[in-house]
């Protein structure tokens, strides 16, 4: 079954977005862009989430998530130990898009900013998400991968947003090329374990095998 949400606006986390931003945060300058960046954004935010729980069967060569059929060595270990799986489609919505479009006319730093506070604003949207799942269904959630990530083939996002009904359900569109519209979205998957299983990351680059990642935490 198909379920739909919609979320209060998550607490604002100012440091990620500084982090996104590749900027410091000892510049008055740029604090006093990024707190104006976030009021104007504030009105053209939406938090909707689309989602579903699908049962995990393992094989020797592939995966099955409900029907889905992914051959993947990064979601075999991600999902380790999980008998389920939340997979999820949430974005913060068009008007945002539309937002940073125009100050990409006007004002290319304020772009470049919103960009930032956009990538806070939707992973902070997952993290509440993820975190009201937890509450509403006892349990906890192993460390989300989206498409893209590892060896998961981006192609599967034309099967994550079928299952899902991302266009109907959340107004969110996928090209050709597989480029999400509304831009500030993310597509997941979680493995669901027993709440005793604790799995809270208080930095999510500790659980992430990308150590090239241009955003990574500065160790």
């Amino acid at each position: 079954m198909i379920k739909v949400v919609s979320i209060k606006s998550p607490e604002w986390n100012t440091g990620e977005i500084l982090r996104y931003a590749k900027a410091k945060g000892d510049d008055a300058s740029v604090l006093a862009l990024m707190r104006e960046c976030m009021a104007e954004a504030e009105p053209e935010l939406s938090y909707k989430v689309s989602y579903t729980v699908l049962d995990i069967k393992r094989a020797e060569d592939h995966i099955l998530l409900g029907e889905l059929k992914i051959s993947s060595d990064t979601l075999r270990k991600a999902l380790k130990n999980a008998d389920k799986a939340l997979l999820f489609a949430a974005t913060v919505g068009s008007p945002f898009d539309r937002l940073i479009q125009r100050y990409s006319r006007l004002s290319p730093s304020k772009a470049l900013m919103l960009q930032a506070v956009g990538a806070e604003r939707v992973e902070a949207l997952c993290d509440s998400f993820c975190d009201s799942i937890c509450a509403d269904l006892g349990c906890s959630l192993l460390p989300r991968v989206s498409p893209g990530y590892g060896d998961i083939s981006m192609k599967m996002q034309r099967d994550i947003f079928a299952v899902l009904d991302c266009p109907r359900k959340i107004g969110l569109t996928l090209s050709e090329s597989l480029l999400m519209s509304p831009s500030k979205s993310v597509t997941a998957i979680a493995g669901i374990v027993p709440s005793t299983q604790r799995h809270r990351i208080t930095d999510k680059c500790d659980s992430c095998e990308k150590t090239d990642c241009e955003y990574r935490t500065q160790r």
